[in-house]
């Protein structure tokens, strides 16, 4: 499985009303951890009850245990990954953390995802209002991606 129908796959599960989407955010520092690198989280979602979702895409073992840091600050956190990954790695997953697996399902030969796991409410560290003008930017630039998109397909 690819990072890209894994990304498919999450998108399909997780659209719907009031939910807002988007992926590689960069994430503001929680208050105090000054001159720490920057992190991106995979997937960021908000919901009009104001609740802040983090995912992680993991699309394999090594991918899973590698030195990539696990950017887990939302009100909930989730892994998403192939179910046979899960099945691997399961045993090392925090018991606050959620999981949603992906595999091919039904005649269309498309990747979806379901939740395997529920994620448990954690106390955000991160300012939200800093987290919000982070999601405005990435929004702004998966926008400014489509409209370029956009123009390349008119001019030809």
């Amino acid at each position: 499985m690819t990072t890209f129908e894994l990304e498919q796959a999450i998108f399909r599960a997780l659209r719907k009303m009031g939910t807002y989407i988007c992926f590689e955010v960069m994430i503001p520092h929680p208050a105090g951890l000054v001159g720490i690198p920057n992190e991106r989280v995979d997937l960021l979602t908000y919901e009009k009850r104001g609740n802040w979702r983090f995912y992680e895409l993991k699309i394999s073992k090594l991918d899973f245990y590698s030195k990539n840091k696990h950017t887990f600050y939302g009100d909930f956190n989730y892994f998403v990954m192939p179910k046979d990954v899960y099945e691997a790695v399961k045993q090392d997953i925090p018991p606050d953390i959620g999981v949603y697996t992906a595999g091919v399902w039904g005649p269309d030969g498309k990747v979806y995802c379901g939740c395997a796991k529920r994620a448990k409410r954690r106390q955000m560290v991160i300012n939200k209002d800093m987290l919000m003008f982070a999601f405005m930017q990435a929004l702004s630039r998966e926008h400014g991606k489509y409209r370029r998109l956009l123009a390349e397909r008119s001019s030809k």
